[in-house]
C-alpha cells in the first residue's frame, strides 16, 4: 500500500489524492503541515531532501515527489494516462504549462493569501503579476476548453487532474472565473466523474476507516 505525505490544504497534494481517490487506489494518509516546518526536519528530508510535499512512498526506502510526476507514475496502465502517443504527449504539455504557467502564479496566491497569516501584505509587491500572469493562463485554458471538453486524449486524464488542483481554488486568492464560462463548465465535469472527492476529504470520512480507501 502506497503512503501518502500531503498536506490537506497543499493544491499539490490534493491533485495526488483526487487521482488515487478516482482510481479507488487505498493509500495511508500522512498530514505533513509545511507551514509549521514539518517537511524540513531531519526525518523528513531523508525522504525528500527539497522538504516538499506532496511525496509518495511506493516501497522500502523508496520516495517518489513532484506532483505531476507521481500523479503519472499512479496512474500509468489506467484510462488516466493516454496510452497513444500524441494523446500522451499532449496530457504532458498541459501538466508542464501546469508548472510553468499556473502553479507558479494561482499556485503562489493560494498559497499567500488564503494560507499565510498576513502573506496579502508580506507579498504586496507580487500580487499584481501573479494576477497578470494567472490571468493569461487562466485564458489559455479558456481557449482550449471553447472546443474541448478536457485537456487531452478526448477524456478525463491526469492533465485535467494537474490543472483542476489549482484552477477550482482561483476564487479563493482574488481570481474572478465569471467571464471564463468553458472552465467552469470544465470544473463541473471533472467534479461530476465517479470517485470525485473534493480538497476538504480525509480517508477517515468514508464508512470504514481502517480501511484508507481513497474513493471507498
Amino acid at each position: 500500500m502506497y503512503k501518502l505525505y500531503s498536506m490537506q490544504r497543499s493544491g499539490n497534494s490534493y491533485k495526488v489524492r483526487l487521482a488515487l481517490a478516482l482510481l479507488n487506489v487505498p493509500y495511508e494518509a500522512v498530514e505533513v503541515d509545511i507551514l509549521r516546518g514539518e517537511s524540513r526536519t531531519p526525518d523528513f528530508l531523508t525522504k525528500n531532501p527539497s522538504g516538499q510535499v506532496p511525496l509518495l512512498e511506493v516501497g522500502d526506502d523508496r520516495y517518489l515527489a513532484e506532483s505531476n510526476a507521481i500523479l503519472w507514475y499512479v496512474a500509468v496502465g489506467t484510462p488516466l494516462a493516454p496510452e497513444n502517443r500524441i494523446d500522451r504527449a499532449e496530457a504532458l504539455q498541459w501538466m508542464f504549462f501546469e508548472q510553468h504557467a499556473l502553479e507558479p502564479n494561482i499556485g503562489a496566491a493560494y498559497f499567500w493569501l488564503s494560507l499565510v497569516k498576513g502573506g496579502r501584505d508580506l507579498q504586496t509587491h507580487s500580487l499584481e503579476d501573479w494576477m497578470e500572469r494567472g490571468y493569461g493562463a487562466l485564458q489559455v485554458m479558456e481557449n482550449h476548453l471553447k472546443t474541448n471538453s478536457y485537456f487531452a486524449a478526448r477524456q478525463l486524464t491526469v492533465a485535467d487532474i494537474a490543472l483542476y488542483g489549482y484552477t477550482h481554488l482561483a476564487e479563493r486568492c482574488d481570481f474572478d472565473l465569471s467571464t471564463f464560462p468553458a472552465i467552469r463548465d470544465w470544473l463541473k465535469r471533472v467534479e461530476a466523474a465517479p470517485g470525485f472527492v473534493a480538497m476538504d476529504w480525509r480517508p477517515t470520512d468514508v464508512d470504514d476507516p481502517a480501511s484508507i480507501a481513497a474513493g471507498a
